[in-house]
């Protein structure tokens, strides 16, 4: 008897994954709106009815899919971290298309879900702090005055100006890219040196 309750148990977390995953994929193609329970079953190639079974309402659906790409970018970030070129390799996290793309849609959502919005608060705040400590090193052990430069001032310039970079890109707007993108590559070389590439952001696979 023991066998089934392990192969249902098996399957119950393949459907869930099926279901986020394919609620992921609809958010960035099409935008929150149009995941829907239908969508997303058809989508996960399963009956609809599992997706209310799996996750009574669509905002515990859509809060699956936020914790568990969090989940993956606090992996991504403590790898960063630990990298011989932090700064750099936190840059390029931060410069993810798909992530700031996703992330930019919860934030649409959260304007009508306050759970969501909670959420995603919790998360930016600890995304942050995990980073402080990491540059508070990276500045002192390079002699800066951490009065003058905060690293949370840095943590906080590194995200936004790549969340800005891309989002302007997706508008067709590009004046002052180049710029911006040269004074983050001589900043980087500041304290990590030039490893044989220099900063972009990359580019958005076209949908299909």
């Amino acid at each position: 008897m023991s066998a089934p309750r392990r192969r249902r148990r098996v399957d119950d977390t393949e459907t869930r994954d099926q279901l986020i995953a394919a609620t992921a994929e609809i958010m960035l193609e099409e935008g929150y709106a149009a995941a829907t329970s239908r969508r997303v079953a058809a989508k996960a190639g399963v009956h609809s009815a599992l997706v209310h079974y799996y996750f009574p309402t669509m905002d515990e659906l859509f809060l699956a899919v936020f914790r568990r790409g969090a989940e993956a970018n606090f992996a991504r970030q403590r790898q960063a971290l630990t990298s011989p070129s932090p700064m750099r390799t936190l840059w390029e996290l931060s410069s993810d298309p798909h992530g700031t793309a996703l992330l930019l849609e919860f934030m649409a959502l959260s304007n009508h879900r306050k759970e969501i919005r909670a959420e995603i608060a919790a998360y930016a705040e600890r995304f942050r702090e995990g980073q402080l400590a990491a540059l508070t090193f990276i500045l002192h052990s390079h002699g800066v005055d951490l009065e003058t430069v905060p690293p949370l001032l840095v943590s906080f310039l590194i995200a936004s100006t790549a969340r800005s970079l891309i989002m302007e890109t997706d508008l067709g707007v590009t004046l002052g890219h180049k710029e911006a993108l040269a004074f983050v590559e001589d900043f980087l070389g500041r304290f990590e040196g030039t490893p044989g590439r220099t900063v972009t952001l990359p580019e958005r696979p076209a949908a299909e």
